[in-house]
């Protein structure tokens, strides 16, 4: 029996001495303890070194695919196809039969060959000759690097250090172009102050500052290259009527050696936005139809690389860049932040408030599959991102239209579910439902009152008690009692005012007396005291 063995150096065939031991598969490895033991068992036939790092990844790559490479080829075809009758043990079964297939060779696969496999590997250096240990090892160093770039497609286009750089330089720009413009804008201001408020935009500005210098030059200065024909109109306007100081030519030098600087960055700005769409375009197509450029650069510069924002959870995805919020959420016990540096994307921010957290984390989700797809699949179109950015879009629109949507035929606005609220209800005892006897009204029991005073008043030698026993009568005679009362009030009435009217006649004439009896002693009292008066008079003559 022939034994296959690939290693990172190259080919190995080996010539198997006694069958006999490969049917103790348990106790093998005891026949390979030493490499004296193990030359006994297998003994190397020929050994094909690849010639550099290159032909070693082709034929890896072959075996990793299930193919026959060019070396293996020949190998097969110097070694073994001598020995046609020898069977060929190998370590995958699918390379096995394409063998077969092509070269009508026998070969075996089995656990036993399994474990011949991995006996020869723990020996390697002692079975194969001429190899130095150290070399072994950097050969499959280098063999694992190479084959680890080959499955993950790596390629000179795939680097995104260049897309870090582009998007961290383009945020610099945009703040020393803020810088300069607004310096520009003041220092042109004392000048020309009324053009700032004409002339809105800044690329336009400075290109008209530059052109026109001193404000007496605007009347003579063609703008129409640069500005529409009315904004030149009121600009020519305005330059008539400004308030503004008078400047130096100096002055006006510096100012224009400014505007020159802001519209060369601005043009670099430019240029320099093309590129990184075209870089995020080439490394990360899927990424960057689902969230845009910009932000999908920023989220690649904030994770480092490609390949480590693949490795985040899209639940990390939705919150990167806002690292500081959620720290001080979790650390107040507040509600964590919804989105991050995602939050920019042209999907969450055409949404209404209320569902930008819901499609910031479908976004994200989709985000993620994305990201591993353009750093780790083979394809490099953009598919798979048209596709779930057409599947985000749908659900956003089922979002917006969920409130405005009606129910057909009935014209009805959409079933709310409201919140269930417990009310308890208490309930008090009502004592009037426990008496038969029918309960009379306030105006009658306020009627008997004043009759049963009536005739306290009339027959003062009855005592009170009846009335309370008259209470107790029979219903019916409360009836005719009542009957009889109501035709005798107004008579009784009538009585009682006649009786008022005199009373009232009689304490009129006591009043009087009363009155008349209180005069007359005052009046004697003040004749005592004119008689003292006079006799005092008297003695003092």
């Amino acid at each position: 029996m022939l034994v296959l063995f690939e290693t990172a150096a190259g080919y190995a065939i080996f010539k198997v001495l006694d069958e006999s031991k490969l049917q103790q598969v348990d106790s093998l490895y005891k026949e390979f303890e030493t490499p004296e033991k193990a030359n006994k068992i297998v003994k190397l036939k020929h050994f094909e070194k690849f010639q550099d790092t290159t032909e070693a990844l082709a034929a890896a790559t072959a075996l990793v695919e299930g193919k026959i490479g060019k070396s293996l080829k020949k190998v097969l075809k110097k070694v073994v196809a001598k020995e046609a009758h020898e069977q060929l043990a190998i370590s995958d079964a699918k390379l096995g039969g394409i063998i077969k297939e092509k070269l009508d060779l026998s070969c075996v696969h089995s656990p036993a060959v399994a474990e011949l496999m991995r006996c020869i590997r723990s020996q390697m250096e002692g079975l194969i000759s001429g190899l130095a240990p150290k070399e072994i090892s950097a050969m499959s160093l280098g063999l694992a690097h190479s084959l680890s770039r080959y499955k993950l497609k790596f390629s000179p286009d795939k680097v995104d250090t260049m897309i870090v750089q582009a998007i961290c330089l383009l945020d610099d720009l945009d703040k020393e172009l803020n810088n300069y413009i607004m310096r520009c804008r003041e220092w042109y201001g004392w000048h020309f102050p009324e053009l700032g408020k004409v002339i809105t935009d800044n690329l336009a500005y400075c290109k008209s500052v530059r052109k026109i210098g001193d404000r007496t030059n605007v009347s003579s200065t063609d703008l129409s290259d640069i500005l529409p024909e009315e904004i030149e109109a009121e600009v020519k306007l305005a330059a008539e009527i400004s308030m503004g100081t008078e400047v130096s030519e100096q002055d006006i030098g510096n100012i224009r050696h400014l505007c020159d600087q802001v519209i060369e960055i601005s043009e670099y700005r430019a240029q320099l936005y093309d590129y990184l769409k075209n870089r995020m375009m080439a490394i990360a197509p899927n990424l960057t139809v689902m969230v845009g450029e910009l932000v999908g650069a920023r989220l690649i510069s904030h994770a480092g690389s490609l390949l480590n924002l693949a490795k985040h959870p899209a639940s990390t995805v939705q919150i990167l860049g806002a690292e500081k919020a959620l720290f001080r959420a979790l650390k107040t016990r507040k509600d964590t932040p919804k989105y991050g540096l995602i939050y920019h994307a042209s999907l969450v921010g055409q949404t209404t408030a209320k569902n930008k957290g819901k499609i910031s984390r479908m976004l994200a989700a989709k985000a993620a599959l994305a990201i591993r797809y353009d750093a780790l699949g083979e394809d490099t179109n953009a598919e798979m991102g048209v596709e779930n950015r057409a599947k985000l879009e749908a659900r956003l629109r089922q979002l917006e239209e969920k409130g405005i949507r009606r129910i057909s035929g009935t014209g009805k606005a959409m079933a709310k579910a409201d919140k269930y609220q417990h009310k308890s209800e208490v309930r008090m005892y009502d004592p009037s439902g426990d008496s038969t006897i029918p309960s009379t009204s306030k105006k009658r029991k306020f009627e008997e009152i004043k009759d049963g005073d009536d005739d306290d008043a009339e027959e003062p030698v009855t005592p009170a008690v009846k009335s309370k026993k008259a209470k107790k009568e029979p219903v019916i005679e409360e009836e005719e009692a009542e009957t009889a009362a109501a035709e005798e009030t107004p008579k009784k009435k009538k009585k009682k005012k006649k009786d008022k009217k005199v009373e009232s006649d009689a304490e009129e004439p006591k009043e009087e007396e009363e009155e008349v009896a209180v005069t007359e002693p005052t009046e004697k009292k003040k004749k005592k005291k004119k008689k003292k008066a006079k006799e005092e008079e008297e003695d003092d003559e």
